[in-house]
């Protein structure tokens, strides 16, 4: 279902598109997509929250969708761009929320910093795992601090004045389903009609070239199950079993110990990462459910 309402948000002069579904004074629902994701790729999910009375709102983060492309993109830069957008859609209530893998990631730290705005929160499959290391001693956090800017220089260097490749509808379909290889043929040629541009030369995928995994800046995933053993917020976690390239591969058993008192784990052993789009009613039936009453 295409968006009901469609507008920006200024994040300190970076543009960040907002789409909408359901009824503008329905109590609101922020669903935050993961890395190379865009808003759109819930235009099935979407619809079957705001059935239910909610306000749903979903935003491209910058330099995905149709938000602007920025010089500098950090995990810090995404939860500032969050706040602007719940500050203009929630300023003075708590809300519903429901991230998808980095979106996940992203709400479980804003979660944990500042609890006030959720009332609720559905972690799907952005939960990242690896086994937490010791600290770095502070000479060492600066020579990798130096590391971590001159790659990100040279990298662009190299991407300053690129363009995605393009290509016809097909074609971008089948580049996405490496990332993807469990969606259906015509679900990811629908995503190259609302997440690609139409240039003359052929379609080109929205995502700013010089975007790259991991962004930059001082997060790695093991940091994310600190922030989760400290919400405070009634917390749902879905993790997936089946092995996709974009999936973290997280198992029940590496973060139950992690789990916040008022949280919740539920495992899917033959799903993919992208199951709210595999199997859109069965995630939204759960999320419903542990959500409430909007009202």
């Amino acid at each position: 279902m295409t968006p009901h309402r469609h507008y920006r948000v200024d994040a300190d002069g970076v543009g960040i598109a907002v789409n909408e579904w359901g009824n503008e004074n329905d109590p609101v629902l922020a669903l935050v997509h993961g890395g190379a994701d865009f808003s759109r790729t819930f235009d099935v999910f979407a619809p079957l929250l705001a059935a239910a009375g909610w306000r749903v709102v979903a935003w491209d983060h910058r330099g995905h969708g149709d938000s602007d492309h920025a010089h500098l993109y950090s995990f810090e830069a995404d939860l500032r761009d969050a706040v602007r957008v719940l500050d203009t859609v929630a300023p003075q209530r708590p809300i519903a929320v429901v991230g998808h893998s980095k979106g996940g990631a992203i709400m479980t730290s804003l979660a944990e910093a500042q609890p006030f705005r959720f009332r609720s929160f559905v972690n799907l499959d952005g939960i990242p795992y690896r086994r937490p290391g010791p600290d770095l001693p502070e000479y060492q956090r600066a020579d990798a601090m130096n590391t971590e800017i001159t790659a990100w220089l040279e990298h662009r260097r190299r991407t300053a004045t690129g363009s995605r490749k393009p290509g016809t509808i097909e074609e971008l379909a089948r580049r996405r389903a490496q990332m993807n290889p469990r969606l259906s043929k015509e679900w990811l040629e629908y995503l190259v009609t609302v997440g690609a541009r139409e240039d003359a030369d052929g379609w080109r995928w929205k995502l700013d070239p010089s975007m790259r995994m991991g962004g930059f800046g001082p997060w790695r995933p093991e940091f994310g199950l600190f922030r989760l053993a400290g919400l405070g917020v009634p917390f749902l976690g879905v993790l997936v079993g089946a092995d996709e390239p974009m999936g973290w591969g997280t198992k029940p058993h590496q973060v139950e110990k992690w789990m916040p008192r008022h949280g919740r784990l539920e495992f899917f052993e033959d799903i993919g990462h992208f199951i709210h789009i595999e199997q859109p009613e069965m995630v939204a039936e759960m999320a419903l459910d542990f959500l409430g009453d909007p009202s």
